[in-house]
């Protein structure tokens, strides 16, 4: 999805005045506590949680306990965790997307012919999320599965994505991204990856060549709504040791477009 969200967030900006009177603190304040948990943070003590959020320890507590009562978050003494129930608010998306159910029978044959791994994902801020993964061979270190994160700049579905935005959004995608090298490929500067970028634009798919990890080359084309907006990518995850990036551009691009303009016009029936 192109557009470009603001953050939700639980410190002090959350005591700044809202446009409107539709900004409900407390709510926002409640995704951010459940968002402090993650791999690196799996259980927290009610203190973790302050500190994490920005709360002072009496609003994190009074959230805790009440996802708590919701069944989310279970309490161990001293310390608190997500129950599997929390996994409902992200299949609520998945499930009201009819598209990714559609996708995923497309995605499969397009993995037998190709005999790589395909993924899909859309546009969260600085950030794509991972909606659809057929894998074959593991070729990352990084374990991925539907809801994971990678940064946009240095995928080739990120590239995509940031494609469609306007030059306005992509500067502000780019001013709040964390441009580190992930590898001595990774394009980090912003005047190259508006010319990269640029060229997906132009050319209407990407490839990225070990920029994320060595090894992994993705080549990515856009899935387009009715409107001829790009909503989402769909990709093909390669090995370096088994073909190049333009060995995989010859090989694969053409399967990969075919699928997306498959996909795209599933979508097309559904809005």
């Amino acid at each position: 999805m192109s557009e470009v969200f603001p953050a939700i967030s639980a410190t002090a900006d959350d005591q700044q005045e809202r446009p409107g009177d539709s900004y409900v603190h407390s709510f926002a304040r409640g995704l951010a506590v459940i968002r402090s948990f993650d791999a690196g943070r799996p259980v927290q003590t009610l203190s973790d949680v302050a500190a994490a959020t920005g709360l002072s320890r009496a609003g994190a507590r009074r959230i805790l306990l009440t996802l708590q009562t919701l069944g989310y978050v279970v309490s161990e003494g001293r310390l608190f965790r997500l129950t599997p129930k929390i996994l409902d608010l992200g299949f609520a998306y998945l499930t009201s997307m009819p598209l990714w159910n559609s996708a995923g029978p497309v995605m499969e044959e397009l993995v037998e012919q190709v005999h790589e791994s395909s993924s899909a994902a859309v546009l969260d801020r600085t950030e794509i999320v991972y909606v659809v993964r057929v894998p074959t061979h593991k070729i990352m270190a990084i374990n991925l599965s539907i809801g994971s994160r990678l940064p946009a700049y240095c995928t080739s579905m990120g590239r995509v994505l940031l494609s469609g935005l306007n030059a306005a959004e992509l500067d502000a995608v780019l001013a709040d991204s964390d441009l580190r090298a992930h590898t001595p490929r990774t394009l980090t500067a912003p005047d190259d990856l508006r010319r990269a970028i640029a060229v997906v634009r132009e050319q209407g798919w990407a490839v990225v060549d070990q920029e994320l990890e060595m090894g992994l080359i993705s080549l990515s084309a856009p899935i387009r709504n009715r409107q001829g907006r790009i909503i989402a990518a769909i990709n093909i995850s390669g090995n370096a040791q088994r073909k190049t990036a333009k060995q995989m551009v010859k090989a694969f691009l053409e399967p990969l477009q075919a699928a997306a303009a498959r996909i795209s016009a599933i979508v097309a029936l559904h809005n």
